[in-house]
């Protein structure tokens, strides 16, 4: 395992003119939600057909949707977990290969930070755009790679890249799904953030922003060494690769595909972030991934794109502004997703939270099975999925 020194780089002119915080400065309490503007946060349970929302059809608790059909769904109040999601005997279990990555060898992302104690402010003379005190800041990215054991050394194999990671629950699921045939041999890549949160950390900068900027990351410097420390080969067919998340991982999981469908086909989304986290301000998107429901979908040609993705009824909702509430943005997202006639399937959950480890243990083997339905080398593979009428 290779890891260098880490070494304190320069930014651009944007963050340069920030030194960093003294070593004796108080930390204060933190808000509710770390890097947040001011602002009540709060979960209030929200119903799912409420009006304004999508149709949804209600299945019986402890249910999840069908692999095959496209549209939205209800599930809950509780959730069991599915059995694929624990290891199960006599299932092969892949390799998992760890490394880390320095944010001095960067060419994309160098590293920032926010300022210890402080978060990001309104400005009074500049409606919608944020103050934020970030300065220069080194990182160490981790990165798991999971290898399964029916990987045939040499092959192209479609994979997943997942944000936040590394994600045990993902490996073990693939473990079981690869072995009964319900998900093609795949790699799967759980990239670890830069560090922090919100506007003006290094995790902010990467996953909240609208662009191409983090998928291109990837390309050019994770993915190669991947193949090199993993001793794997990556298919380079864009309905072989798939991204996942949670939160602003999740927003980012669609940002990658949304900018790079030629890399990316397949989306898996948990409580995305599709409300208004960017920062620096970006004239062409002034609400972030709000803009995405707001007319980024609605006025663009419909993407050969593929997603499963999911919300909360007791979601994140922050009052500072109309662009926080993290249910109506994905209710929104389901809306615009429908009228484009995109393959999509939305899962609504009851009693849950903010990306709900129950509810990911309830639903991951089922979104992987449908993300991935219809591709070869799984068992319904000659029976493409059909759309909800």
């Amino acid at each position: 395992m290779l890891r260098p020194l880490i070494l304190i780089v320069a930014v651009g002119s944007l963050f340069a003119q920030q030194p960093a915080p003294p070593a004796q400065s108080a930390q204060p309490a933190k808000p509710p939600m770390a890097g947040n503007p001011p602002g009540l946060v709060t979960r209030p349970t929200r119903d799912p057909n409420t009006p304004g929302y999508v149709k949804a059809k209600e299945l019986p608790d402890g249910e999840v949707a069908p692999i095959d059909v496209d549209g939205n769904f209800i599930i809950g109040p509780t959730h069991p977990a599915q059995p694929e999601t624990k290891p199960m005997e006599g299932v092969p279990q892949g390799t998992v290969i760890n490394f880390t990555m320095e944010s001095k060898d960067s060419k994309f992302y160098p590293g920032i930070a926010r300022r210890p104690g402080t978060y990001a402010q309104l400005d009074p003379n500049k409606p919608g755009h944020l103050i934020v005190d970030s300065y220069p800041q080194a990182y160490t990215r981790k990165v798991a790679v999971y290898v399964p054991q029916q990987y045939v050394p040499g092959s192209a194999a479609p994979f997943i890249v997942g944000a936040d990671g590394p994600d045990q629950m993902l490996f073990t699921t693939l473990d079981n799904l690869i072995h009964q045939k319900r998900v093609p041999v795949m790699i799967a890549i759980s990239i670890g953030n830069g560090s922090g949160d919100a506007q003006g950390s290094q995790r902010g900068l990467e996953y909240d922003t609208m662009s191409g900027k983090y998928a291109e990351f990837v390309e050019a410097e994770v993915l190669p060494l991947v193949e090199k420390m993993a001793n794997v080969k990556l298919t380079k067919d864009p309905e072989g690769r798939a991204t996942m998340g949670g939160s602003s991982g999740a927003s980012a999981a669609f940002i990658m595909a949304w900018f790079h469908p030629e890399w990316y086909r397949r989306v898996l989304s948990y409580s995305g972030t599709f409300v208004y986290q960017q920062w620096p301000y970006d004239e062409k998107y002034p609400h972030g991934a709000w803009d995405f429901h707001e007319f980024v979908i609605p006025k663009s040609p419909r993407k050969p794109l593929r997603i499963w993705m999911h919300v909360s009824d007791r979601d994140n909702l922050i009052s500072r502004d109309n662009y926080h509430d993290w249910v109506l943005a994905n209710e929104r997202m389901a809306k615009v997703l429908a009228d484009k006639k995109y393959r999509y399937q939305f899962t609504f959950a009851k009693n849950a939270g903010h990306t709900d480890r129950a509810v990911k243990a309830q639903t991951l083997p089922q979104a992987l099975e449908y993300l991935w339905h219809g591709y070869p080398g799984t068992a319904a593979a000659a029976k493409p999925p059909k759309a909800k009428k």
